[in-house]
This record gives C-alpha cells, structure tokens and sequence, in this order.
C-alpha cells in the first residue's frame, strides 16, 4: 500500500500579511488538490492558512501543537496532536515529512520558521521557499510564487 507524499507548510503563526495568508491558503489547496497530506504547527498565521486551504478541497491537514491542547489547532486541521514539545516540535514536523514548503514575508520572517529551514536542510528534507530568502547555499530553492515553488516540490517528492 502506498501512502501519499507528507509536506510541511511552515511560515510565520503571527502575521497580519494579506499576501502571505493568501499563499498559504493557495499552497495548502494545490497541495490537497495533489493529494499530498500538509503538516503544520497547528496553530495561526501561515500554518491556519494552509490548513484552511486544505479544507476547502476536503483533504487531510495534521496539526504538530506545541502545547498539550488539541483544541488549539486552528480550523482546517483534521487531526490534532497535543505534543507538548514546545519548539521541539518543529524537529518532529519536519522529520515527519517528505519535503518542507516555507512562505516567507516580504520582510523579516519567524525564529520558529528559520529553525524549520535549518532543520530540514540539515537533515536533508528538501525545502522549497515562497518569498526572499536571504540564506546562501543550495539548500533551499526559492521561488515567487506558489505554483512555480509546488512545481519544484512535486519534483522532490518520493513517488
């Protein structure tokens, strides 16, 4: 039995960007519409966003809460787990998943997003981002817009 593909869609939980929220929403449609299983932290901002685009289309969102909580993940999600790693839980989200999708702000971006990166491309989780990203390497391939990122993504993916 296959399973489908695992992609984290990691960005800022707190961010008040049209255009950020638009993407990630964006970005967990496309995703589901691929029939790809999105992880998130769980809670707003970017990972809220993503699962709301997940839900749209009636695929499977899981949020990695930080907290013992379950009813802290944000609508959209269609499983919940409670943690209770704090920011540890961003190295199980991104050991959990077959590749990372980071949607990035126009400025700036979050430690707890810039830990995921880091995770992921030390580890050899492929990470594809949307938005500037200012760190050299070939880690992380970086892209304008959603579409052309999930292009790149879908590449990556086990098949």
């Amino acid at each position: 039995m296959s399973t489908p593909p695992y992609v984290a869609v990691v960005g800022p939980g707190q961010t008040d960007d049209a255009e950020l929220l638009d993407r990630a929403r964006l970005a967990g449609r496309l995703l589901a519409e691929h029939g790809c299983v999105v992880l998130t932290g769980g809670l707003g901002g970017v990972m809220a966003a993503a699962a709301a685009g997940v839900a749209e289309v009636g695929g499977t969102a899981v949020a990695l809460l930080p907290g013992s909580d379950r009813s802290a993940a944000s609508p959209g999600h269609t499983v919940a787990v409670a943690t209770g790693l704090g920011e540890l839980r961003n190295a199980l989200l991104v050991r959990s998943v077959d590749a990372v999708l980071a949607l990035l702000p126009a400025t700036g971006t979050s430690w707890g997003t810039l830990s995921e990166v880091a995770l992921a491309a030390r580890t050899g989780v492929p990470v594809v981002a949307v938005g500037p990203w200012g760190l050299p390497g070939p880690e992380v391939s970086a892209y304008d817009d959603v579409p052309q990122a999930l292009e790149r993504l879908r590449a990556l993916l086990p098949r």
